[in-house]
């Protein structure tokens, strides 16, 4: 399976003043080109601003919007490598118009550059705290077969994940931070709405996106290292229809506004390229049943109570465990042989 990601990287601010001119000044004839300018640009670069020009044109009716465009730099003209060099262990070099060689620039990634992958697309922003290129990397992937155990996650609004697995029974909650955010921005917002201060909540809102993309990425990275080291398959509940449920107006805010689809993408993504295979089991009455004896039991202030067993459990705790007997019989039927987790 041939699989992408993009490595966000900040270009680091000790960068010899001279080069970060020459960016500016590739950058922003970059920009005048897109409006239609005859500007002095090197020629792949010059080759990306008209294509990306048709496209906006195309696009907006033949107008084109005043706004900045990213820097698009094709693949076989700039270069990323690793050194030992004590400023930064990876730097990239961009083609500049007028500089022989380009510009060699340290570069920070949010995470580790894998030399073997294949480069793609690279694309140049500025923004207010400097400058950030994100790379497209490419690598081919084999999903692997055989595995150990199960990773179930259910998502709430409580916990947005709860995890457990056939390795370790005991739940691990994901969400507090998360919570208190998405609280934060939206008393935030509601404050200014009655001020009228809509410029003020649309930015506070890309600042919101940014800090919540920032905690998935964190917690869908510990969910896919765990399953590493456990050589185990995730499972995901199946989020088909999530948002039809109806239980009263604050309940249905909460509900519509966390991030359940954009998590699961995360933890898909990251695991495909490791080579975990992830598995979307039906969530259907997950927290209704009781993970004991099967009944249907009682949901209240994040608690579960089964009436007939007489189990109480922390309700996401109860979802998870559902989750995972329902993956444990998935896989039986497919083939695989694991151990039943015990459940109290």
């Amino acid at each position: 399976m041939l699989v992408r990601k993009v490595i966000k990287a900040k270009i680091m601010n000790e960068t010899n003043t001279g080069k970060l001119e020459a960016l500016e000044r590739e950058y922003t004839n970059f920009q005048r080109a897109l409006r239609g300018e005859e500007v002095k640009l090197y020629s792949a670069t010059k080759q990306q601003a008209e294509r990306l020009l048709r496209k906006i044109r195309k696009q907006n009716g033949g107008k084109i919007k005043q706004k900045e465009y990213p820097l698009i730099l094709r693949n076989d003209v700039y270069d990323v490598w690793a050194t030992n060099n004590k400023l930064s262990k990876y730097w990239i070099k961009i083609p500049v118009y007028g500089i022989r060689g380009g510009i060699k620039l340290p570069i920070n990634p949010h995470c580790e550059i894998a030399m073997g992958c294949r480069f793609k697309e690279a694309k140049v922003f500025r923004r207010k705290n400097g400058w950030f290129v994100h790379i497209t990397v490419e690598k081919e992937v084999e999903i692997k077969q055989n595995y150990n155990n199960i990773l179930a996650v259910d998502l709430g609004i409580k916990w947005i994940a709860t995890v457990i697995s056939t390795a370790d029974i005991k739940p691990k909650f994901y969400g507090k931070e998360l919570r208190r955010v998405r609280g934060h921005y939206f008393y935030l917002r509601r404050k200014l709405g009655k001020l009228k201060k809509f410029k003020a909540i649309k930015k506070i809102g890309r600042k919101e996106r940014r800090i919540v993309d920032d905690l998935l990425h964190k917690i869908s990275r510990e969910i896919v290292n765990r399953a590493k080291e456990e050589n185990a398959v995730i499972v995901l509940g199946d989020l088909k229809g999530i948002r039809k449920q109806d239980k009263g107006r604050k309940f249905n805010r909460k509900l519509n506004s966390f991030p359940y689809y954009r998590l699961s993408h995360f933890i898909e993504y990251k695991a495909t390229w490791e080579g975990i295979a992830v598995v979307k089991i039906n969530e259907a009455n997950t927290s209704k049943l009781c993970s004991r004896c099967g009944s249907q039991g009682l949901r209240r202030n994040g608690k579960f109570f089964c009436p007939k067993c007489k189990v109480e459990l922390n309700a996401d705790y109860n979802g998870a465990l559902n989750i995972l007997k329902r993956a444990l019989g998935y896989i039986s039927r497919a083939g695989a042989a694991l151990t039943q987790p015990r459940t109290g």
